[in-house]
């Protein structure tokens, strides 16, 4: 599989990224500043760079820019941002960018996204440049006329840990209460059982049960299921 970066400033949704696309198969590796992607991307050469807009540094626009006009653009890279406009997306693509996420990303517009990358030759920044460092990749002009991804849920994404809860006994369950506290009860343990049964695979436990990833994270969150005490144990 890929060799893929994320870089973000935010520690939750580097986490929760490299969880996914580690559950897919890659090898990921995560930078929380520019300074950091730029040590990475010069050590490992990824396959594919997920890279965030906003961060406190450098941003991930100019840092774009400074990979396109230094022959550095070698890979494709999916822009990030929780706040950004058509107006940026088309700028991050006029410099090499080959697509745009908003955030919240959901977990279906985040594997495609990857995929599509993956599945193209990277492309150069439209800035002339030196000639890249990498003579083995392929390079073009980018292309404007992919879409511009949305989010279709609000909210932030949340911190992920690794996960893995063992076997669940027979449950019961006191409905002499409220219906509301009855009902956030049974779906503690039905999310509970899910994991145990996954084995903690947080991409399975979603699809099993039908929600987004996202959305999972944060119902999970809701209802207090102890995430911190479980551990996947490497399974996928």
């Amino acid at each position: 599989m890929a060799i893929i970066l994320v870089v973000d400033d935010e520690l939750g949704i580097r986490a929760l990224l490299s969880e996914i696309l580690t559950d897919e198969g890659h090898t990921v590796e995560a930078a929380e500043n520019a300074a950091e992607a730029r040590s990475v991307r010069e050590r490992l050469r990824p396959d594919l760079v997920l890279l965030d807009i906003w961060m406190p540094d450098v941003d991930g626009i100019t840092l774009l820019k400074e990979w396109g006009a230094t022959g550095l653009l070698t890979m494709p890279v999916i822009m990030m941002s929780g706040h950004g406009t058509i107006d940026t997306a088309v700028e991050a693509t006029k410099y090499g960018a080959m697509a745009f996420l908003e955030k919240p990303v959901t977990l279906q517009k985040l594997l495609r996204a990857v995929e599509q990358g993956l599945a193209k030759p990277a492309a150069s920044a439209s800035r002339p440049g030196p000639a890249a460092a990498n003579p083995h990749h392929n390079h073009h002009l980018p292309d404007h006329s992919l879409t511009v991804e949305a989010a279709m849920t609000g909210g932030a994404m949340l911190p992920t840990v690794p996960l893995m809860l063992g076997p669940q006994a027979e449950q019961s369950f006191d409905l002499d209460r409220p219906l509301r506290e009855a009902r956030d009860a049974f779906e503690k343990s039905y999310f509970e059982f899910h994991l145990a049964q996954e084995n903690g695979s947080m991409t399975r436990v979603a699809e099993k049960t039908g929600l987004e990833r996202t959305h999972l994270y944060r119902k999970l969150k809701q209802l207090g299921v102890d995430l911190s005490r479980n551990k996947r144990g490497g399974a996928l």
